[in-house]
């Protein structure tokens, strides 16, 4: 072999030995590069860059999600950036290791989970399934929602969650154990707690505002203004007597409420309804003219006479002189608690909210049965001389001091 030849061969052996060192080592748990060379029986053949060697990605490792037709997510020529999971043996055909796109993404979701939890950021992803015990859902990897994680409410039956796109609090994460749970009632939760603190800061005293009866109870309705519930005491729902809030009022009635006052410490909100209703005073002199003839329940009786409700919340006041013709020394004698009576109208004062009444008006004066005594007589009551303040003004000044 001459000189020239002998020169050619080393050179030959010196390039090939520099090609070799030049292709890198390929380990398990590499991240590599590979470009797509061919697509076979449900996997694709790649080339290692780098390597000289070539792998095999089988379907189910080259997305997190289920693929159904691997020409719709992968393509001859495609780069993609893999993770080395094994060797295979040097006599199989298609390759010298088995790679994955599917672990490398769902390390990088993982990562990405990490963060988002550690800045306790929230996140939205879709229902996929519903199983026993609560929702599966997707964020790159599976996540599992608690059914008792779903709402601040009981839900009977979850089919309707599936493929809904819903937001999430990170409750627990653990890649190792590919675990993460999730949880919607958290954002739930967080988010009527904002509704509440900006409600609150936006209610004001004398405010009148619409609501829905949430719940009722002995005392009263709890009314929901939008994200806070306040209460209306079983004396503020109407102007009339309630006895209890279930008698006039339904779960779910939309109801006009007047603020009375606001707590935002204390989240309490104390509402009326009959503050925001006409008045049983309002119209009283058309309601009850003076003359006109009412009927009336006695409410309560006193030693000057006798309270007579003769509309929802409108009491009149039958002096003790109007009840009979006859003398009596004090209202028990005549009249009871919850008598229904006639009475007539003898004066209005509607500023003030006073009516006097009278049940003699209405009734004959009994033929004295004995004449009566030349300085023992009774003047026709339209002569007696005394006024409506006169007969009434200290007996109805002591009925409000009460």
């Amino acid at each position: 072999m001459t000189e020239f030849e002998n020169n050619q061969v080393e050179n030959g052996n010196e390039s090939m030995e520099a090609a070799l060192d030049n292709f890198q080592e390929v380990n398990v748990g590499d991240i590599v590069k590979g470009e797509v060379l061919a697509i076979e029986d449900k996997q694709a053949i790649v080339g290692i860059e780098g390597a000289g060697v070539e792998g095999v990605v089988p379907a189910k490792e080259l997305s997190t999600l289920p693929v159904e037709d691997i020409n719709e997510v992968v393509k001859v020529g495609d780069v993609l950036e893999l993770v080395v999971i094994s060797a295979i043996g040097k006599d199989k055909e298609n390759g010298s290791y088995l790679l994955s796109k599917r672990r490398l993404d769902a390390k990088k979701v993982w990562e990405d989970i990490e963060k988002d939890f550690q800045a306790g950021k929230i996140i939205e992803a879709p229902v996929t399934n519903v199983v026993k015990g609560g929702l599966v859902v997707d964020v790159g990897v599976r996540g599992f929602v608690p059914a008792s994680m779903v709402e601040d409410h009981f839900v009977a039956d979850f089919e309707d969650y599936k493929g809904k796109t819903l937001t999430f609090k990170i409750v627990e994460i653990e890649p190792s154990e590919n675990r993460l749970i999730l949880s919607h009632k958290a954002v739930v939760e967080a988010e009527k707690e904002k509704q509440k603190e900006a409600l609150l800061a936006d209610l004001y005293e004398g405010q009148e505002i619409e609501g829905k009866v949430a719940r009722l109870t002995d005392f009263g309705a709890f009314v929901d203004l939008g994200g806070i519930d306040g209460l209306v005491h079983v004396s503020e729902i109407s102007h009339a007597h309630v006895g209890k809030p279930s008698d006039v009022l339904s779960v779910g009635d939309t109801v006009n409420v007047r603020v009375l006052s606001v707590d935002p410490n204390k989240e309490r909100v104390s509402l009326s309804i009959k503050d925001t209703l006409p008045g049983p005073w309002s119209n009283i002199e058309e309601q009850a003219p003076v003359g006109s003839v009412l009927d009336g329940v006695v409410k309560r009786l006193t030693s000057f006479g006798a309270f007579v409700e003769v509309f929802p919340g409108v009491e009149g006041l039958i002096h003790i002189s109007q009840i009979s013709h006859k003398h009596i020394a004090t209202p028990h004698e005549v009249l009871h608690e919850g008598d229904q009576v006639q009475v007539k109208v003898l004066e209005v004062n509607p500023t003030d909210h006073r009516i006097a009444l009278s049940i003699k008006a209405l009734e004959k004066a009994e033929e004295a049965e004995e004449a009566p005594a030349e300085d023992d007589y009774e003047l026709p009551e339209e002569s007696t001389g005394f006024t409506m303040g006169d007969i009434l003004g200290d007996a109805l000044k002591d009925n409000d001091e009460e």
